[in-house]
Parts: structure tokens; C-alpha cells; sequence
């Protein structure tokens, strides 16, 4: 185990430092920098290696956590990689952008901060990167099978590797210009720059791992005929149908969702004109939804020269730190603050829009805002006689997703939805439709990317298992009661 009295003489966290907020706002790269190894070290050494660690059980890809925070301690950052890539194929994905919900487990919490386990999981991530630890893993043997993956997100992309080394064939469709999915456009380069994909996409590649991008199933190929061209197809399209907010002056220019701005914006980063592109510059912007869709909105108006942002919560604040009614072992409703937050802006909580306005050229330039009254029976409403409004003239709607999308894939191969209007899967991710399973945020419902890659390597087992009549390969996850079955 690490330093046994390394929780006693480092009882304080130390966070990874971030770029002085007004530089970082001058640009789109990332705003935390590589910490000191001495410390990173010495937060390492604070796990206490518990006789039963809660922290694999608080992480959907069970990672060996104790051991890798061991490993840091003693300064074997080549087998910390190894163990790390034992559970997880994208640690630097989830290093950056997972909300570590494995933290909250951590039983050093019961009397003192947490264990920086996401900081450990990051710094390994990039110092293998940096070494050269990361290498491609080829098949020692091809089954002969082949295997389609619709979608190139987290979820598709795990399952695509993980198959693609049990030695099937693997070919992956995306229908963006780009690889990545959710990782390439749908999360700032801020919180995550694209030479990361990047290279993940080019180590896939050297595994025989196949791409087509621009290439979008229902469209481009049927999904008839895709399943008749694989021996099986995986749906790992995401759950991209965005909440909408159907108000008074909904169709008013100037209010968007929030991943169309995101998107035009993550695209104009990487250098692609982007004609009539969604931007913040010189604007007044309110972000509707206190989320992680909204703080990377907040933090791309601030890089875009927003001259204000404000972000309106329907609910109540959260306490910012655990409270006594919610002891360790419970999950703790906490306030997140990300670094966009930190970077300016206000925040209003209780905050119910009833209306958008609008000015003679059909614009808007204000929204309607009471306070969010709670009845007896849970709901939420706005209160009568509490209405204010606050300018606008740039409305970002990240309330959000409500499924996937249905249309080509109901239509064309008879896939069955939920009522959650997400795809209906039973424990062994296949749908309805033999050899077709759904994985990721498709089957599950708009998720977090450290689930998304779980189940892109559970659903990797299952379909190496249908293919051969056994596998392998590890499965840290199944839907059961987590994901809505056919039955749901």
C-alpha cells in the first residue's frame, strides 16, 4: 500500500492547478496544467488502501484505484498505466471530464477531504502518454467475424477496441466530419483538446480498427442493409434529442440549444469556417440549465467576449459541502462549481422562465423569470406575482436530452423504444432485433462519458460472447435496474 501514514501528514487536497482566469480566457486550450510529481505523490499516498475499498464500487469501470495510487507513491508510473488501462481504455478522457463520482465512495471522507483520485487517474493518463506507455494491442488471431459500430463516442469507441482486440473486424460509422462523437464536439477543448481523440483514433487504427466518417447509417446505408453486411451491429449513437422549452416566444431569434452552439463552436476552434455560426461576442447571454452542457456554454460565451452570462436554475442551491444528513457512505447532493463558473458570470437559483420577449424585428432581448414555488406533491411552478425579466439577446437551452433518435432506426429495421424514448435493450445490450444491441447513452439515456465507456466495454463482452459462444473479455457493467430493459 502507499505511505500508511500518508493521509495523517498530508491531511489537506491539493487540486491541479489551472491557468490565471485572464489568460485562459484569451484561448481554447485546457485550463488545468500538469501537476508537480512530488505532489501528485503525495496526494497519492493519502489512500489509505482499505480493507474494503468503496471506491471500486463508486466507479461504473471498477477501477483498481488503491493500486495505482500505490504505484504513484513509489514512482512506477509505467505499471500505474498498466493497471489503469486494465479497467479503462480512455483514462485520459475520463481524467479530465468524469465528474469522479468514485470521490464521494472514498472512505477517507468519512473525517477529511477525499482522496484526488481523479488528479491520480489524469496525471497517470498523461505521463504514459508523455513516456510512450500507450502502444496499439493488435489481435494475436482474427475470428473471421465482423462487427459494425454505429457512432464514434465513448461508448462506441470502447466497444470498437475491446472487439477489435478479441480479434474481430471491426468497422466504426460516424456520421460527423470528424471521429470522436460527444468527445470531439460536444465537450470544449477547454475541458479537453481534440489531439487526445486524436491519438486514441490513430492507436485504433494501428489495431485494425476501421473508420468512416461522414458516413451516416439511415442515410448513406440503410440499416437493413448494415446488419446484412456484419455478423452483428452495435447502436452506440448517443441520446442526442434535446429538451425544449415550449414557452411564449419560443421561435424568437437568438435562442438555440445548447450543443448547436457548441458544436459551431468546437468546429471553429479546430479551424473549420463556419458560416452564420451561433456566437456570444458583445452579447448578453442566459444559459438556461445549471449542468455540464451549461457550464461549457458559460465557459465558451466568456472566450467568445460575452459582454455578460448569467445561468437560471429552476431548483434550489446545493450546499457546496457534504451535510450531516447526508454521512459518507451516502452520495452527497453537493453544488458543482466547474472552471467555467469560476471564470465569472451569476448564477440564479429557483429561477422559472415563463416567457420570452422579443423586440419589433422578431429578436429576443428579454426573458420572463418568477420564482420556482414546490407544491405538496414535489412538482415545481412559478410563483404568481414574483415575475421579473432579465435581457437577452443570446438564449442557450441546455435543459437536457430526452432520447435518442428513433426515426431511420424504427423505421428501417423495426427497432423497439422505450417509453424513456430510449432504446429498449435486455441484460445482454441486445435489442429487439437479433444481433443489433444498443450501448452507451442510446440505450441508457444521456449519461456521464465513464459510464458510456463501461458499457462499450460490457457490451464488447456480449457481443464477443454471441459471436463465438464464449468471451474473454471483462464486463464491469450490465443495464439491469440502471438502463430500461424491452420490458421498461
Amino acid at each position: 500500500m502507499a505511505d500508511p501514514r500518508g493521509f495523517l501528514k498530508h491531511p489537506h487536497r491539493r487540486p491541479r492547478p489551472s491557468r490565471p482566469v485572464p489568460v485562459r480566457l484569451m484561448d481554447f486550450k485546457e485550463v488545468y496544467e500538469r501537476q508537480q510529481k512530488g505532489t501528485t505523490q503525495a496526494q497519492a499516498s493519502r489512500c489509505m488502501d482499505c480493507g474494503i475499498p468503496f471506491c471500486h464500487t463508486g466507479c461504473p469501470l471498477g477501477n483498481l484505484i488503491p493500486e495505482w495510487n500505490d504505484l504513484i507513491w513509489r514512482d512506477q508510473w509505467e505499471e500505474a498505466s498498466r493497471r489503469l488501462h486494465m479497467t479503462n481504455n480512455f483514462p485520459e478522457f475520463t481524467g479530465r471530464v468524469c465528474p469522479a463520482p468514485c470521490e464521494s465512495s472514498c472512505v477517507l471522507g468519512i473525517n477529511q477531504p477525499a482522496v484526488t483520485i481523479k488528479q491520480s487517474e489524469v496525471e497517470i493518463a498523461d505521463e504514459a502518454l508523455e513516456r510512450g506507455y500507450v502502444e496499439p494491442v493488435p489481435p494475436q488471431r482474427l475470428t473471421g467475424k465482423t462487427v459494425a459500430v454505429v457512432g464514434s463516442g465513448p461508448a462506441g469507441l470502447a466497444a470498437a477496441q475491446q472487439l477489435t482486440r478479441a480479434g474481430h473486424t471491426v468497422a466504426v460509422y460516424e456520421r460527423d466530419d470528424r471521429l470522436g462523437g460527444l468527445l470531439r464536439y460536444g465537450i470544449p477543448d477547454f475541458k479537453m483538446e481534440k489531439q487526445l481523440v486524436d491519438f486514441r483514433i490513430q492507436q485504433m487504427e494501428a489495431e485494425g480498427t476501421r473508420f468512416y466518417a461522414s458516413t451516416e447509417v439511415g442515410t448513406d446505408i440503410t440499416w437493413d442493409a448494415l446488419r446484412d453486411s456484419y455478423d452483428a451491429v452495435i447502436v452506440a449513437t448517443g441520446a442526442m434529442v434535446p429538451r425544449d422549452l415550449p414557452i411564449p416566444g419560443r421561435g424568437l431569434n437568438g435562442i438555440h440549444f445548447a450543443m448547436d452552439y457548441l458544436v459551431q463552436s468546437n468546429k471553429a476552434v479546430a479551424g473549420d469556417d463556419v458560416p452564420g455560426q451561433i456566437h456570444a461576442q458583445g452579447k448578453k447571454v442566459v444559459v438556461l440549465g445549471g449542468g455540464d452542457t451549461g457550464a461549457d456554454c458559460i465557459g465558451t460565451a466568456h472566450r467568445h467576449g460575452a459582454v455578460s452570462v448569467t445561468t437560471l436554475a429552476i431548483g434550489k442551491e446545493l450546499p457546496s459541502e457534504r451535510t450531516e444528513h447526508e454521512p459518507w457512505p451516502i452520495d452527497p447532493r453537493i453544488l458543482e462549481v466547474s472552471s467555467a463558473d469560476e471564470e465569472g458570470g451569476k448564477r440564479r437559483w429557483l429561477a422559472s422562465t415563463v416567457e420570452f420577449l422579443g423586440d419589433e424585428n422578431g429578436n429576443v432581448r428579454a426573458l420572463r423569470v418568477a420564482e420556482t414555488e414546490y407544491n405538496p406533491d414535489g412538482t415545481r411552478t412559478p410563483k404568481p406575482g414574483t415575475e421579473q425579466d432579465i435581457e437577452a439577446d443570446l438564449v442557450l437551452l441546455a435543459l437536457g436530452f430526452t432520447g435518442a433518435e428513433p426515426q431511420t432506426l424504427t423505421n428501417q429495421l423495426g427497432i423497439e423504444f422505450t417509453n424513456r424514448g430510449v432504446i429498449g435493450r435486455s441484460e445482454d445490450y441486445q435489442t429487439n432485433i437479433e444481433g443489433v444491441f444498443s450501448v452507451g447513452d442510446a440505450g441508457r439515456g444521456a449519461s456521464l462519458v465513464v459510464w458510456a465507456i463501461a458499457e462499450g466495454r460490457a457490451v464488447a463482452k456480449e457481443v464477443d460472447e454471441f459471436l463465438e459462444g464464449s468471451s474473454r473479455l471483462p464486463a464491469p457493467v450490465r443495464p439491469s435496474d440502471r438502463a430500461i430493459s424491452l420490458q421498461g
